[in-house]
């Protein structure tokens, strides 16, 4: 079933997190909880106080940076427009903001068929393990008998908590997150229909995760892949019995759904990973 969130009818919402620092957030899209394919997208807002350790997950994630930057230490530092690809098994970071920062955030189920665990299941875990333990800069805590600390990065422990079992991470595929600037690409005129060009910015893994700019032209329209998500970076225009505007999210499902421009418009389509049943 399609999805469509316009950011007018949203609230924006102070999160319990699992990092440091305070986080400020929009919850948007997310898929069927328990699913190999389950995603979470989000708006983000977080500000020089975050503090997050140098990690890794076993899930997928896209990161668009929308205002102010993201640096992410040995791997470099996101700005404004730029959009990264942090793949399932890789370490990043340390993170830090300089300032206050917005990013669209998508955590998703990569090629390896882990999995996300959904926000309720994940709010549901720090509640319960702060009964036990302190979370402490991306850093989970549990005081020892003896003395001293048992630390674990945070978000692996609620994982293993909720799940009852020792996180593995996937093999790697990648050395490193990939860094794009979707600026130094070229439109190119998509032949399906005039006044519709894309820029092509990646697929990644063998489940074919692609991430493309829709550039459209007032009046026309096109169709959106199915299991797809499309953020509005700029423009208005119309999908099923609604419409959008920047910062308006979609989520097409398991049929294609179809936008149409009322202005001129830039969208950024991704489409989730192809896991077999």
């Amino acid at each position: 079933m399609q999805q469509i969130l316009n950011l007018r009818d949203l609230t924006m919402i102070e999160r319990v997190h699992a990092r440091g620092g305070r986080f400020r957030y929009h919850p948007l899209l997310s898929g069927t909880d328990g699913a190999v394919g389950n995603f979470f997208l989000q708006l983000s807002n977080t500000f020089n106080d975050f503090d997050s350790p140098r990690h890794r997950h076993n899930f997928d994630q896209v990161r668009v940076q929308l205002e102010g930057d993201a640096d992410f230490s040995r791997d470099g530092v996101m700005k404004p427009g730029m959009i990264g690809y942090f793949p399932e098994g890789v370490f990043y970071g340390p993170q830090s903001i300089a300032g206050e920062s917005l990013t669209l955030v998508l955590q998703f189920g990569g090629a390896s068929r882990s999995g996300y665990l959904s926000e309720a299941a994940f709010q549901r875990g720090i509640s319960e393990l702060k009964e036990t333990g302190r979370f402490e800069a991306g850093v989970y805590k549990v005081d020892k008998p003896e003395g001293g600390t048992r630390n674990q990065d945070a978000y692996e422990a609620v994982w293993e908590h909720v799940h009852g079992r020792a996180l593995r991470y996937p093999e790697s595929r990648y050395d490193k997150p990939v860094f794009i600037r979707p600026s130094a690409a070229a439109w190119v005129p998509d032949d399906s229909a005039p006044g519709l060009a894309r820029k092509h910015l990646g697929t990644f893994s063998e489940a074919c995760t692609t991430l493309s700019l829709v550039e459209l032209q007032p009046g026309v329209g096109f169709e959106v892949p199915p299991n797809t998500i499309v953020f509005v970076l700029e423009g208005q225009g119309r999908a099923g019995d609604g419409d959008w505007e920047p910062r308006s999210s979609l989520y097409s499902g398991a049929n294609a759904s179809r936008m149409q421009a009322d202005a001129a418009s830039q969208l950024l389509q991704i489409e989730l990973p192809r896991l077999s049943p």
